[in-house]
């Protein structure tokens, strides 16, 4: 576990409000997903830095445990361009602790790793926390995606 300073950052993507109740979120999420890559969401987004997707988890009513938004897409210069299909949205960056879960994409790494998260003692901010899909995530059978969570 790594702490790391992140400097503020906008995102373009699309985006759902979600629960973690009765299990919500994971049809949420993998329906997100299927929407991003379906509708080829990232060759939409104007101004992209890089190709890496971010899914943000953001606007928390209190907890991991009460609805939040979930965001996903790629980073880009400005806000000035957003698509009507899409939004955009601006985090101010801030003190995060950086979980890396390695593996097999399906054998969900990535909610096996939250799971953790959420029984871990850190002092979480609820502002903004964030999966990184970069090169490193490419490779389903040797996946490794950061996972940055908002501290205080």
């Amino acid at each position: 576990m790594e702490t790391k300073e992140i400097a503020a950052f906008n995102i373009i993507g699309t985006s759902i409000r979600t629960t973690n109740e009765k299990g919500q979120s994971s049809t949420d999420i993998a329906g997100l997903w299927k929407k991003f890559l379906s509708e080829n969401i990232s060759d939409q987004i104007p101004h992209k830095l890089e190709h890496t997707i971010y899914c943000v988890y953001t606007d928390y009513e209190k907890d991991y445990t009460k609805p939040y938004t979930i965001l996903l897409g790629c980073k880009v210069k400005s806000l000035d361009i957003i698509p009507d299909n899409l939004v955009g949205r601006s985090f101010s960056g801030g003190k995060y602790v950086i979980f890396t879960p390695k593996g097999k994409m399906k054998t969900d790494i990535v909610f096996l790793e939250w799971l953790k998260i959420w029984t871990t003692e850190i002092d979480r901010a609820y502002t903004a926390d964030f999966e990184v899909y970069g090169m490193k995530a490419q490779d389903p059978d040797n996946a490794e995606i950061d996972i940055h969570i908002s501290i205080r």
